[in-house]
Order: structure tokens, then sequence, then C-alpha cells
């Protein structure tokens, strides 16, 4: 089965701008959504702990606060995103490796040209990288 990631236009809207934002440093962050959907509904950008341009790391501190949070609403890290901002919007094998949750759409943004964007998501399971359609809704 074919996974299509469907996302609203504002949240495309908002990953880009914090990517522009943290330029040249990678941003992150993830998009929640209720347990069992596939829908992301809460955009919450996070701090890049590593603050560098190819890598980024979100803050441990951080991250429990979120998975309580999440799991305080029944809501689970549907969409996880970063940005790539000298490479393509592909997966690194480190992105891979640290990949921990196989339900999710990871999003990637490249920055590298500053007149455009490329927007992709793939399934990352087993560090095993699957690209999948992404449709933007209004």
């Amino acid at each position: 089965m074919l996974n299509v990631l469907r996302i609203r236009r504002e949240f495309v809207d908002e990953i880009v701008a914090h990517a522009r934002r943290d330029h040249p440093d990678e941003a992150c962050g993830v998009i929640a959504g209720p347990v069992g959907s596939d829908r992301p509904e809460r955009f919450i950008p996070m701090l890049n702990a590593a603050r560098s341009p190819t890598f980024y790391e979100f803050d441990s501190g951080d991250l429990l606060k979120l998975y309580r949070e999440m799991d305080a609403n029944d809501e689970v890290p549907v969409v996880i995103y970063h940005s790539h901002t000298a490479t393509e919007a592909y997966p690194s094998r480190t992105d891979a490796n640290i990949a921990a949750e196989p339900d999710a759409h990871y999003v990637l943004v490249s920055t590298k040209d500053p007149d455009s964007h490329e927007f992709r998501s793939y399934r990352i399971v087993d560090a095993e990288i699957t690209e999948e359609p992404v449709e933007i809704v209004d």
C-alpha cells in the first residue's frame, strides 16, 4: 500500500518559513495529530539543539515535554520535519538511523536555493527510506 502525506498548505508554509528563519542551520519540528488518524493538526516548531547546518537534534528536555503533551492530548507525531540547507531534500544516513517513529511522515525541506524550496516526504522504517507522494490541501 502506498502512503500519501495529506498536509494543509498552512503547515507547508510554516515549515518552509521555519526552515528559512533558521537557515543556515537545519530547522526541525513536529506536527502532531490524533492517535490513529494520520492527520497532521498541531504545528510544533522545535529548537535544533545541535545548531548545525548539517545535522539536527531535538533537545531531550523539549522532546520529553512534547511527548508528555502529546500523550495527554491523545496525539502522536504524524509529521517529523527538518531542513537541509545545502543539499537536496533526501534523508541522510544519519537521518535514517535516528528515525525512531515508523508511523511518522518524515518531511524534508531543502533551502539551498534562496528563491525556491524542495518539499518531500518519506517513511523511514529500520533505516529503510521510502519516498511517498505529498498532497497539499487548502
